[in-house]
């Protein structure tokens, strides 16, 4: 398998969902694009350098993430979801990027979905999964990027500049 490349600022990237075609983009934090907010994503790390990863289907594992809630700020929505989908409690974060996902084709046409990234420090709690998400696995945070496996190519691209953001997935962190 080819090395992926972590997603450029900007860069659009072509995905097929749901028979639907879209344009996805990294966006740093200090740039956030306009759209709908689709909700956070958490680079969840725990005290002892491991990556927390959630899967649905025990084969593609990525990043604990979900939409908003009512009125609930993008932070606010990063700490249910993580708690949710993860079992984790978020006791520290910083801000990453945004995900830009705009619908170039499809019923869902000019559609604009924004979506945050997030390094979220974390401490485990019991797995008792309640939703969705059937699956958890902690690994060491150097190796993030061997594990880190999403449906399509643009999603894994996405998420290896999350990792890169967050100082994850080769070695150890950057002082």
């Amino acid at each position: 398998m080819a090395a992926v490349v972590p997603a450029r600022d900007g860069e659009r990237m072509p995905v097929r969902s749901n028979g639907q075609d879209w344009q996805v983009s990294w966006h740093p934090a200090d740039d956030p694009p306009e759209g709908r907010s689709h909700g956070a994503a958490g680079i969840c790390v725990t005290a002892a350098d491991e990556l927390v990863l959630i899967s649905h289907d025990g084969e593609h594992w990525g990043f604990p993430a979900g939409r908003p809630e009512g009125a609930e700020t993008i932070e606010e929505t990063l700490r249910r979801e993580m708690l949710e989908e993860a079992c984790v409690t978020v006791i520290g974060s910083r801000l990453l990027g945004y995900a830009r996902s705009e619908c170039v084709r499809g019923r869902e046409l000019g559609l604009v979905l924004v979506r945050s990234y997030w390094r979220a420090e974390v401490r485990l709690r019991e797995w008792a999964p309640e939703f969705e998400v059937q699956h958890r696995r902690v690994v060491p945070e150097s190796e993030a990027k061997k594990h880190v496996r999403d449906p399509d190519l643009a999603a894994t691209r996405i998420s290896f500049r999350a990792l890169e953001e967050a100082g994850a997935g080769d070695g150890p962190r950057p002082s």
